[in-house]
């Protein structure tokens, strides 16, 4: 927990930003939130991932993989056994299925992410506004004589903008090494969709 004068500092920062900080301070956790959620669940579906053949084994042995082995095509494996019908052709759909429903679930979240990283920068530019508005204001009241008023407004048009693009910079980069990894499990999961499609 923070004390003393980083903690002063940090609340002073936010104070000067004004009331577009609060905002963007709920974005930034949202964000950093799914981030967490989804490079965690995309690296425990990466480990240890099966292969095609490793798969049809299980499925042949109607042997369950362990939760966690085999990554997302152990996953596939398991669901299927957990659904099928020993219908061919009810399987080949069942398999489909399957692998539509879980090639979705890849990319949960990550639009959203997205979004989010693209709100940051515009609430900033919000808040520049805002500010900005302010040193006018105080422009017409004073003139150019009070200097203490119109740096408050400055500092507020700052500080919104730059905390937009410190939030905004590193989410599109997660959001754009996330959709890099979905993206690779989601060729291997269609690749071994289509490899036991074949079998069946």
């Amino acid at each position: 927990m923070l004390s003393g004068e980083p903690w002063y500092r940090l609340t002073e920062y936010f104070r000067t930003g004004g009331p577009v900080m609060m905002p963007l301070l709920l974005v930034s956790l949202l964000m950093w939130l799914l981030i967490v959620e989804r490079a965690i669940s995309l690296r425990r579906l990466s480990r240890a991932a099966m292969t095609g053949p490793q798969a049809w084994k299980h499925i042949r042995d109607n042997r369950v993989p362990k939760p966690g082995q085999g990554g997302v095509v152990g996953l596939l494996v398991a669901r299927f056994l957990d659904r099928k019908s020993g219908n061919h052709v009810l399987d080949r759909c069942i398999l489909d299925e399957l692998v539509f429903s879980l090639n979705r679930s890849l990319h949960r979240s990550l639009p959203l992410i997205g979004v989010l990283a693209a709100v940051a920068p515009l609430l900033g530019l919000l808040g520049t506004v805002t500010g900005m508005m302010g040193t006018f204001e105080v422009m017409a009241q004073f003139g150019t004589g009070n200097a203490k008023g119109m740096a408050g407004g400055i500092s507020e048009a700052l500080i919104t903008t730059e905390t937009g693009l410190i939030i905004a910079i590193p989410g599109l980069y997660m959001k754009n090494f996330l959709d890099r990894r979905a993206q690779g499990l989601s060729r291997q999961l269609i690749a071994c969709g289509y490899y036991l499609r074949r079998h069946f």
